[in-house]
């Protein structure tokens, strides 16, 4: 058999060669959506959490970015007026933390519940992965309001089978050398535990997205 008969297979070998090559360079671009949590409120922007947790992933191997998309004072009904614009095509995985300014301001937690889950179902209509990140309210809004609350994320999570960590504050809430003078916001070595804390669920999360979950 003569050279050319074999071209057309070297051609199709070298095709599937290159395009999988292109497909394990691809970087995973994720998104941080939240609030002053997520955004840093005060901090640098390197210093805010989605920056450091893209560093701490890419410390581990992993090819990512992710965007900060925090909005400093946010409540879930101002995520759900953003969370088309504010979340780009092409995005992965979208790290969705949100509902600190509802339990401060008192908001119903069935309110907070219907907006949180119209976030997660845009998201996934749109093939974008949602690892839901959940907080707590304040003990001063009292044991209903907190019950009914703090249990709207692990709901969800179960509901729509989404990676789950289940609170944002973890290791920095209460502790006041993790925090800014205000109490309620982690400063850069609150944010380092946080991240820290939360790095096993991201990684869980990051593995899911490479194996088309």
């Amino acid at each position: 058999m003569r050279l050319k008969d074999f071209l057309p297979f070297f051609f199709c070998l070298a095709m599937t060669i290159a395009l999988s090559a292109t497909a394990r360079a691809e970087t995973l671009s994720l998104v941080g959506f939240g609030d002053s949590l997520m955004a840093g409120y005060q901090l640098p922007p390197e210093h805010a959490f989605p920056a450091r947790l893209e560093k701490a992933l890419k410390n581990k191997g992993l090819d990512i970015t992710i965007a900060n998309a925090g909005v400093s004072g946010d409540t879930t009904s101002g995520g759900l007026a953003r969370i088309d614009w504010s979340v780009p095509d092409g995005t992965k995985g979208v790290i969705l933390e949100l509902g600190a300014n509802d339990a401060l301001r008192g908001i119903p937690p069935e309110e907070t519940a219907k907006n949180l889950e119209a976030m997660i179902l845009r998201l996934k209509e749109r093939g974008i992965a949602v690892l839901l990140a959940g907080m707590m309210a304040p003990p001063n809004m009292g044991a209903d309001y907190g019950a009914r609350f703090n249990s709207i994320y692990s709901d969800l999570a179960r509901q729509h089978n989404l990676v789950f960590y289940p609170f944002f504050l973890d290791g920095v809430v209460t502790k006041s050398g993790l925090q800014l003078e205000d109490g309620m916001h982690p400063n850069g070595d609150g944010i380092a535990i946080m991240v820290e804390r939360f790095l096993p669920t991201a990684e869980q999360f990051v593995g899911s997205l490479q194996k088309g979950e």
